[in-house]
């Protein structure tokens, strides 16, 4: 599997790469800037990108903006970012097209080795690997005037959470210690509540809820 990998601090960037390296991914392209970034997802053969959100030369949002771009030129393509604080109009415009393979993650909130190398397989495969911060803040920022939002139960508002992560019904009752009986009793519970169409597909139903959350912005 090759990932192209954005990140404008030396340490940081070859420690990924080690630690990429060491997991059987091979490295496409290791880039420190914005430009250096559009010339890598223009021209490598990869599947997967882990991008920064702020690169030189302006560190605003060369890394995602470039990243969104490569997105539209290339539909689904898979896209993990790392940053150091929820975007939230990052992360919307990731999900706005609902076509998969992405993942918003925290740098200080990845604690080992085995939990990043996980979310760029799980993002390269076209899943999902949302941070749990990432999706409070969108919980959150709906909750209080979106009305559908507002019918779903504590437990259900923990469900939705846990699906949007890009978990299913299985980790989910593993998670909150129940049967999975009861999990997809409450998963068709939300979907009727936010007029959600129903599927199997986990990647199809964490995106439809996300792209919910999205709207109204």
């Amino acid at each position: 599997m090759r990932v192209v990998l954005a990140e404008d601090l030396f340490l940081l960037r070859d420690g990924l790469v080690r630690l990429l390296e060491a997991n059987d991914f091979e490295i496409a392209a290791a880039v420190a800037t914005g430009p250096e970034l559009s010339r890598a997802l223009a021209d490598a053969d990869y599947d997967v990108a882990v991008v920064d959100v702020r690169l030189p030369p302006t560190h605003t949002d060369e890394g995602l903006q470039c990243a969104l771009r490569a997105r539209r030129d290339r539909p689904g393509l898979p896209v993990l970012v790392l940053s150091q604080h929820v975007e939230q109009l990052y992360a919307r415009e990731l999900l706005a097209d609902g076509s998969g393979g992405v993942g918003y993650l925290l740098k200080d909130r990845v604690f080992d080795a085995e939990q990043f190398v996980d979310a760029v397989r799980r993002v390269a495969a076209g899943g999902t690997a949302m941070d749990p911060q990432v999706i409070q803040q969108l919980l959150s920022r709906h909750a209080a005037d979106d009305r559908p939002l507002t019918r779903l139960t504590p437990r259900e508002l923990e469900v939705l959470e846990l699906m949007a992560q890009g978990r299913s019904n299985s980790a989910i009752a593993g998670q909150l210690v129940v049967t999975e009986r009861a999990i997809a009793k409450h998963t068709s519970n939300i979907f009727a509540k936010l007029d959600l169409e129903v599927s199997d597909d986990d990647n199809r139903r964490v995106l439809a809820v996300l792209a919910y959350l999205d709207q109204g912005r």
